[in-house]
């Protein structure tokens, strides 16, 4: 057996010069399709691409909390110690009022007022009128204080606050006017697809009129329901809106106008002194410094009641929101599966203050592409030349990861964001598929080289068996007549349920193939023995029967030349016991019954079946009839009735199988002479010397077993 194919670590020999070319052509063809299908990064590729990409989200996040903001929530306990959501909305003003004493950079209100508050005093005089036809007298109020929604007004205008407002997509809405105006966007707006608003959510009239800045809260999570990028201008009614977080830096550095500029990188939005990345959709890849512990709040209630430290917001751009469960202001990101929306703003604003960002390059997807076409390449050169089963794995893992590592390492240094789901996807498919294709070629060459090992044995038992009947012609096609028998009475056995565990198929194809060396050990009985015409002597019998026994030693000792298990063991079983009975008067051994092994038991019926039909120059053949009569006889003592009755279960298949290999050339006996044989042998077998315990009665000619 080759070495290649004794050693499990291999996939056999190395690849052809013409399957190695296909194996090349395959891989860059394969690498071409999907690195070409990745520019446009088609949405089948995502899921590859979040998978690669969020880790290093995760791995590049810093400790450090972030410096440039912070947040104001009404939390949980908040809405717990001062009252259930709303508040009224002089109770927001309060929270501004506090904040603004810090002298912050600049304060964003992340809370939207779209109608009013019913808990202002002016809202409750027109209720009683309304409802009751009471005129609600109250005195002592200043008239700041009786409209709540017109002194948060007064407030924001008076600290500047930055509003929100909500975009729809869905509907459209009327617009009021007095509203406040957008920043300008100049420079490459054609660039930009923005995504167009039909419709907007805003403050109630009081609160919006007095509010000069604004940004949308419009959040847009992928298709998987992960949160990995925020838009950071949205389009409406003709005009170019900012985000929150944008309008708040805005604030923050007294920027009054925005533009867009073309980069070798891709689109940048500028932003003060910032070049901000975005796509053509305006959206901004986020970059996070760690978790939502990483965006410093303070709770609403300690700024209340007094807790807050002075100077603890100055410089800072200050967020106003609610992280209240109850709001389900809460979104998946790569960071945590609850990130709150009101940190999100901060995130956002953070980055652009610190200028640190994700930058999805436009020459990114030409780079995957590269990489693809380079892994393809190094994948088909490494199954075209490696034939380790270890080292194929072990490639076929560490390209793809290669990629990623290099996609790591450029990301954390630089911030360079590249598509590796298109060179990461080539590798994980050219691995499989090479890899299968490795297997068949190497599966095809093992049933070749299989093939040509079993053409080698049986040319090996047919060439041992061709010695046993050089030296004794009668055999003719006794040899391809007997493989047939026996792998049909095996077959017959199976059948029925019998020898089940040892009746497998290769069990019954290494029964045919050994059947021609039952009688090999012929080769040490001298010819004047084994080819006298007359009748053998007693001292001639006895060294006619050790035939059996010097078959077993010639088979063995071959045997024993091969590692393992191997054919021959079953030929020396046959060979050295279809001459014993089931009643244990045959030879060698004297074995009876199941001791004898189920091949000598299976050729001892073939064996003899095709002496009786065959012609010889001692004798003419018996008919079938006459040969299975005389072999229902000696049922339970020659031959195994298990096998003698499958036998008969099968008589058809018998002769067909004795009619299809017939001899060519028969002998030329007359049937007188062949009657007179027979009684000779009947007479020698009474007297206990004629053919012996191995053979039905036989003419005298030949007295040793068939």
């Amino acid at each position: 057996m080759p070495a290649s194919h004794r050693a499990g670590g291999t996939l056999g020999h190395k690849v052809t010069p013409r399957q190695a070319a296909a194996m090349l052509v395959a891989g860059l063809l394969l690498a071409l399709a999907v690195g070409t299908l990745g520019l446009s990064q088609p949405q089948w590729l995502a899921p590859l691409q979040h998978a690669l990409q969020d880790p290093l989200t995760r791995l590049d996040a810093q400790a450090a909390p972030a410096s440039r903001s912070v947040v104001v929530d009404i939390d949980d306990v908040s809405l717990a110690a001062v009252g259930q959501w709303p508040w009224p909305r002089y109770r927001v003003a309060q929270l501004i009022d506090r904040i603004r004493a810090d002298q912050p950079a600049a304060i964003v209100l992340d809370i939207l007022f779209p109608e009013p508050d019913r808990s202002s005093l002016h809202t409750l005089q027109a209720t009683f009128q309304r409802d009751f036809g009471l005129d609600l007298q109250i005195a002592g109020v200043p008239e700041g204080l009786m409209d709540n929604d017109g002194f948060l007004g007064h407030r924001i205008a008076q600290a500047g606050v930055v509003g929100a407002r909500y975009f729809y997509f869905d509907h459209s809405s009327r617009v009021e006017g007095g509203r406040a105006l957008p920043p300008p966007v100049t420079g490459r707006t054609d660039l930009l697809a923005l995504d167009e608003a039909t419709g907007v959510l805003d403050n109630t009239a009081p609160i919006a009129a007095r509010t000069r800045l604004t940004g949308f809260v419009n959040q847009r999570p992928d298709d998987d329901g992960v949160l990995r990028r925020l838009p950071l201008l949205i389009r409406h009614q003709g005009a170019i809106h900012p985000s929150l977080a944008l309008a708040a830096v805005m604030r923050a550095q007294g920027l009054q106008s925005l533009d867009v500029r073309s980069t070798a990188d891709g689109l940048v939005l500028q932003v003060g002194a910032q070049a901000v990345p975005i796509d053509a959709r305006g959206q901004h890849r986020l970059r996070f410094a760690g978790g939502p512990a990483s965006y410093p709040a303070v709770p609403a209630v300690d700024l209340l009641a007094g807790q807050v430290p002075a100077g603890r917001f100055r410089g800072q751009v200050v967020f106003i929101g609610t992280s209240a469960v109850g709001l389900k202001d809460l979104h998946r990101t790569a960071l945590a599966p609850d990130f709150p929306g009101l940190k999100l703003h901060a995130l956002m604003a953070e980055n652009l203050l610190q200028g640190r960002f994700a930058v999805e390059p436009a020459w990114g997807p030409a780079l995957a592409l590269a990489a693809s076409l380079a892994v393809g390449l190094a994948m088909a050169a490494l199954y075209i030349g490696v034939q380790g089963i270890a080292l194929l794995v072990a490639g076929s893992l560490l390209l793809p990861a290669a990629v990623q590592a290099g996609a790591a390492a450029l990301y954390l240094r630089t911030g360079l964001l590249v598509p590796a789901a298109a060179p990461v996807a080539v590798g994980l498919l050219l691995a499989t598929g090479l890899f299968i294709t490795r297997f068949a070629l190497e599966r095809r060459r093992a049933a070749a080289w299989r093939r040509q090992l079993e053409n080698a044995r049986q040319v090996t038992i047919e060439s041992m068996a061709s010695v046993a009947e050089t030296r004794d012609p009668e055999t003719g096609a006794h040899i391809k007549r007997t493989q047939h028998y026996v792998r049909a009475v095996a077959l017959r056995l199976r059948a029925t349920g019998q020898h089940l565990a040892l009746l497998t198929d290769d069990y019954i194809e290494l029964l045919f193939m050994s059947a021609p060396l039952h009688d090999i050990g012929k080769v040490g009985v001298p010819d004047h023995i084994l080819l006298k015409p007359g009748r053998l002597t007693d001292d001639e019998m006895v060294l006619m029967k050790q035939h059996a026994e010097f078959g077993r030693k010639i088979i063995f000792s071959t045997a024993q030349r091969i590692d393992g298990d191997n054919f021959l063991t079953i030929a020396g079983d046959i060979a050295a016991t279809h001459h014993e009975k089931w009643d244990g008067s045959g030879y060698p051994l004297g074995l009876a019954g199941q001791d004898i092994p189920l091949a000598g038991r299976i050729m001892a019926v073939a064996d003899i079946y095709d002496a009786l039909i065959s012609r010889r120059c001692y004798k003419e053949p018996f008919s079938h009839a006459k040969a299975t009569q005389m072999m229902r006889e000696l049922r339970g003592t020659t031959f195994d009735p298990a096998v003698l009755d499958a036998f008969f279960e099968i008589e058809d298949t018998i002769q067909a199988i004795a009619d299809e290999h017939r001899d060519e050339a028969e002998g030329d006996l007359s049937p007188q002479a062949a009657a007179a044989g027979v009684i000779e042998g009947l007479r020698q077998r009474s007297a206990g010397v004629g053919p012996g315990p191995g053979a039905m009665p036989q003419p005298a000619r030949s007295q040793q077993a068939p």
